[in-house]
């Protein structure tokens, strides 16, 4: 099999597991017990605390240890708005964010709060002065993803930010996809909250982490004991923890300029290969401003639940966009967002994710596939 799903969810490293499975085998404390064991698993996670926060260049009490990307959003969302309901219910967010978000955004509809989706044009790409259009005065959280998980599109998270510093309400990313991708840094993407999930940079799956800038104040989500200075109960996954540490001290040279550089080469070769051997296809999204690893193709008239089958059986796995939404026949929210519902394309779109492990050979072998399948497929019609 050839894994080009990482989108989804990526393979841990062997250092990574092998960081994991000695801190279940050596540190199995209660990091919050005062004993030599907690104390230790303690020391264990305060340093990999100060890793993270590094690699942000934030301040190590500003990350918060939780279970990963969904905990994150769901914090962000319902304890701003719960917080800040006082002195307003408007939200902003947009129609294409990640179900982790939309989701909680429609539960605080039904709690009373207000919710601007806003729009994307054709390319899947947000404008920032429909953001300073639909900001109002009794506006408290504007949540806006950093990167789409099923197109790739880069938004422009630093300008909504700067936009956001002449207003007073909270500013939420959801960086999931992209951190592990690009450098991120929230000081100079002026954002106070920030969600990560490790599952999505080769470290394990069940943990991640909230940053939240310290000048904001919000209750714990999560209530309990008084682990992460009572900002999110319950005992801590300390062998995750650890294990995302890892995964983020490997990132340094998988973030550099390079890297992006290999994944567009293979973005280009697949592109390359399709086009000489003369099949049809479209690019959903944005080519000038995309995450490199992230490809949505459509194949007009190839249905893409028959094209996903075909190219399971033969040994590649591809999705057709977010992973939680799996195993239901809901159609892509994202490029209806992008073309209608009525769009053909929602139903010939398939996602192509590249990442760790993932060789040139594989791109080759991957894209001859596609054009036999699709071949194929065009015969029997």
């Amino acid at each position: 099999m050839v894994y080009l799903d990482h989108a989804a969810t990526t393979p841990m490293r062997p250092e990574v597991i092998e960081e994991m499975t000695q801190v279940m085998k050596k540190t199995f404390g209660n990091p919050s017990s005062i004993h030599q064991y907690g104390r230790s698993g303690n020391t264990r996670l305060e340093n990999a605390r100060q890793t993270i926060a590094d690699s942000l260049q934030v301040k190590p009490h500003e990350i918060i240890f939780n279970s990963g990307g969904t905990e994150s959003d769901n914090t962000a969302l319902i304890e701003t708005a719960l917080a800040k309901q006082s002195q307003g219910k408007h939200i902003i967010t947009t129609a294409v964010e990640h179900p982790s978000v939309l989701n909680t955004a429609k539960y605080l509809e039904q709690l009373g709060f207000e919710v601007t989706y806003l729009p994307v044009d054709k390319k899947g790409q947000l404008a920032v002065d429909e953001v300073k259009e639909a900001l109002r005065a009794d506006t408290i959280l504007v949540s806006i993803m950093m990167a789409n998980n099923e197109t790739g599109n880069l938004f422009p998270i630093e300008e909504i930010g700067e936009l956001l510093e002449e207003h007073p309400a909270v500013f939420h990313t959801d960086a999931v996809q992209t951190y592990g991708k690009i450098a991120v840094y929230p000081n100079k993407l002026h954002v106070d909250l920030l969600s990560i999930s490790a599952h999505k940079f080769n470290g394990p799956k069940g943990v991640g982490f909230l940053y939240k800038r310290d000048e904001l104040s919000l209750p714990s989500f999560l209530h309990g004991g008084e682990q992460e200075e009572k900002r999110r109960a319950g005992t801590h996954n300390l062998a995750g923890i650890c294990a995302m540490a890892k995964a983020i001290e490997l990132l340094p040279a998988e973030v550099q300029i390079d890297n992006q550089e290999k994944y567009q080469a293979f973005s280009d070769k697949l592109l390359d290969i399709l086009t000489s051997q003369g099949i049809k296809y479209y690019l959903n999204g944005d080519p000038e401003n995309k995450l490199s690893h992230v490809l949505n193709l459509q194949f007009p008239g190839i249905s893409n639940d028959l094209l996903l089958m075909h190219l399971d059986l033969k040994g590649f796995a591809v999705s057709t966009g977010s992973a939680c939404t799996a195993g239901n026949i809901e159609p892509s929210h994202v490029l209806e967002a992008m073309y209608g519902k009525e769009s053909e394309a929602i139903a010939e779109s398939i996602r192509v994710s590249f990442g760790y492990g993932n060789t040139e050979e594989d791109v080759e072998q991957f894209a001859q596939t596609i054009v036999d399948t699709i071949q194929r497929l065009e015969k029997k019609h």
